[in-house]
């Protein structure tokens, strides 16, 4: 789903048959001014998806921005100025609110997570932990805040996982499987494989056939121990109840990636409003 589709979806559910609020009580010709105003403090994001929106609303209404995607923001900055209809300004409102909010929560988390790893080679990433339709939004929001994107979704990898693993009957066979398949279909997309404990990694190094390798839910003790044993003939990826006071730790190991599932799917969004001027 491209983007347009998305606001044009999105404005579809939220107005429906009409916004008989607006339709109701303000003047048809009326136009004013609105300012979308941070309430808390993190990291903005989402002011192109903003622009996208009032533009297909009305793509008469004039957006001024202040303050770009990326920034650090505070309580009282105004991040933009939108002019014009006032009913367009209204139909518009939730939608670039709920985007921006929800971006700049994710995009702040990860900052956060991002300040823990200063000084060390690790990176943090995402997962497919996100909202349905709204994974582009999500994972730009991370980027924003200055983590990577891992898959976009299940045609852009192959990442065998623990279940995969035991349907296929044993890692061996999961990685022949896969390299047979990506032969058959001649695709040239990479491979990851999870392991499980140290002996699951000695399995993979023996196979060979991978990419990366990620290791999950391994204590940092074992991870220092895997990351020894691959000793950078793949790469690497932590994963697993990894948390901001944790991250740290994990990263001080050597791996390459450090996975984060919370990054989109339990931040709190960032508190912001758009309020009418004169």
């Amino acid at each position: 789903m491209n983007l347009t589709e998305f606001i044009r979806l999105s404005l579809q559910e939220d107005v429906g048959e009409g916004d008989h609020t607006s339709l109701s009580t303000v003047p048809e010709n009326s136009s004013g001014k609105a300012k979308l105003l941070v309430k808390e403090s993190g990291i903005i994001a989402g002011v192109e998806i903003a622009l996208e929106i009032f533009k297909e609303v009305d793509p008469s209404l004039s957006v001024e921005v202040l303050i770009t995607d990326g920034s650090q923001v505070n309580p009282g900055d105004i991040v933009l100025t939108v002019s014009g209809s006032d009913r367009s300004i209204l139909k518009a409102e939730r939608l670039v609110l709920n985007c921006m909010q929800r971006m700049s929560g994710i995009a702040t988390t990860t900052h956060k997570f991002n300040i823990k790893l200063e000084g060390l080679a690790t990176k943090v990433l995402d997962t497919r932990k996100t909202t349905p339709l709204m994974r582009a939004l999500e994972k730009m929001a991370v980027r924003i805040g200055g983590g990577h994107n891992h898959r976009m979704g299940l045609y852009d990898m192959i990442l065998i996982k623990d279940n995969h693993v035991d349907y296929a009957g044993g890692i061996k066979q999961a990685i022949r499987n896969a390299k047979a398949y990506l032969h058959e279909k001649k695709l040239t997309i990479p491979v990851e494989i999870e392991t499980r404990n140290l002996s699951e990694v000695e399995e993979v190094l023996a196979e060979g056939g991978v990419d990366r390798i990620m290791l999950d839910n391994f204590n940092t003790t074992d991870l220092k121990k895997a990351v020894t044993l691959i000793n950078k003939q793949y790469i690497t990826e932590a994963s697993g109840g990894i948390t901001l006071d944790t991250i740290r730790s994990y990263a001080e190991t050597g791996v390459d990636f450090i996975s984060v599932g919370a990054l989109t799917h339990s931040v709190k969004s960032l508190d912001l409003s758009l309020k009418a001027y004169k």
